[in-house]
């Protein structure tokens, strides 16, 4: 696990900011269909809130969240608790991870277009996802072993 991002990865997440917030649930209803491609995966998820539209909307704000507050993570102590604690209710494993970002990279270049998500800038969302994923799994690591 990286201790920090780069600078330049920093900023790039931050740009992304606007379109995410015009496009994010465009890009997590992407997502999400390649993700449910997996139905071991997909069962793990409440697909009334799919068919809502409740979890694609829940997951771009905590996108746009991460985007906009990555170079100050404290500020989403609270988001990354709840995540925490609802992926530990749900069984995620580290595991998931990859397959979410197999999903989520894909769904964003997609949705923005090449002209936007470049390569310089998936790998920008690559690196910041890792980052993420490394302290939940962490976190989940440390959850799973106080429940147990």
């Amino acid at each position: 696990m990286s201790a920090s991002l780069s600078d330049s990865t920093i900023a790039i997440v931050k740009s992304t900011g606007p379109a995410l917030r015009q496009h994010g649930v465009a890009i997590t209803t992407a997502m999400y269909a390649r993700l449910f491609q997996d139905a071991e995966v997909k069962k793990m998820f409440d697909q009334a809130a799919q068919v809502s539209g409740e979890q694609p909307k829940r997951l771009a704000a905590a996108i746009l969240g991460y985007a906009e507050n990555i170079d100050k993570l404290g500020a989403l102590d609270g988001a990354v608790a709840r995540m925490v604690a609802r992926h530990v209710q749900t069984g995620v494993k580290p595991e998931h991870y990859p397959k979410v970002a197999a999903a989520l990279l894909p769904a964003i270049r997609e949705v923005l277009g090449e002209q936007v998500a470049t390569d310089t800038v998936l790998d920008a969302w690559a690196e910041a996802y890792q980052f993420l994923a490394d302290i939940l799994i962490a976190k989940e690591k440390d959850a799973y072993q106080a429940a147990a």
